[in-house]
Order: C-alpha cells, then sequence, then structure tokens
C-alpha cells in the first residue's frame, strides 16, 4: 500500500520505514520509482532532476559505498511532507569504512511520489570495530539511530 499525503504518524512511520528498506537493496532503478519522473533533489553539494538523474546518482554512490546499510527515523511531518534523520554505514575501496549522519526533508505528490528531496549529510571515518549497522532491518540485529 502506497502512504499518500496528508499524512499521519502511523503512514509517515511506514513512508519512512518503506524509503529505508528500498534504500537497503541497493537497487536504483528500484529507488527511484518512488519519486517522481520530475523529482528534484539536493543531496549534499549535488542538484538532480528527474528519475534518470537519480538512478544515475545511486549508481555511482552504491558503486563507492561498499556494503551500504541505512536507517531512517520520522523527525517530523505534516500535510505532505516528512522529515527524517539518517545514519548509514559503508566501506570504500581501500576498506575505510564511514558512518554518515543526516537529515532530509521530503515532499509528496496527492499519488505519494516524493517531488522534493533536500539531503545534509555529515561523514565520519570509523573503524571496523566500531561499526552498529549490518545490513537491512532483521538481518543484522539491532542497529537503530
Amino acid at each position: 500500500m502506497t502512504q499518500r499525503p496528508p499524512f499521519t504518524l502511523e503512514t509517515a512511520l511506514a513512508k519512512v520505514q518503506a524509503a529505508e528498506d528500498a534504500w537497503n537493496t541497493r537497487d536504483p532503478e528500484h529507488v527511484a520509482l518512488g519519486y517522481t519522473a520530475d523529482s528534484q533533489w539536493r543531496n549534499r553539494d549535488r542538484f538532480l532532476t528527474g528519475r534518470a538523474e537519480i538512478v544515475g546518482f545511486l549508481r555511482g554512490k552504491w558503486a563507492r559505498e561498499l556494503d551500504y546499510a541505512l536507517r531512517k527515523q520520522l523527525w517530523a511531518y505534516q500535510g505532505n511532507r516528512i522529515a527524517v534523520h539518517f545514519q548509514y554505514e559503508c566501506h570504500d575501496a581501500a576498506g575505510q569504512w564511514w558512518r554518515s549522519y543526516g537529515n532530509e526533508l521530503w515532499e509528496f505528490t496527492e499519488d505519494g511520489l516524493m517531488s522534493r528531496r533536500e539531503a545534509s549529510i555529515n561523514d565520519i571515518p570509523i573503524a571496523e570495530h566500531e561499526r552498529r549497522i549490518f545490513g537491512p532491518r532483521g538481518e543484522g540485529g539491532p542497529g537503530g539511530l
């Protein structure tokens, strides 16, 4: 079931979990289906428009960010907007692990597709023994925020 605005606490929580689940597939084409054909993104210092650019961006992201695992948490919601806090962990080709922290602002159309995504993200290097997110929820035990 697609969660559509205006959001309630229940539908906002479900929308956030659905986004986390989709991103943890690391399948750019699957993830892009949650966005409008002309969706606009700001991701760090990158500005993207449309599904084709989103897919290309995500392909590059997951080619660099190996063993990516994400957790999202609802921060706030109102009407057709949701704000989330997230963390993810991944490693680069050299084996350095990273934890990335961020906030996203989402805006949705009436059909429940995201038309706008604004993401601010900070990265810190971590040692492998400092990891706390191991795969999608349910696959690696606890790992919330």
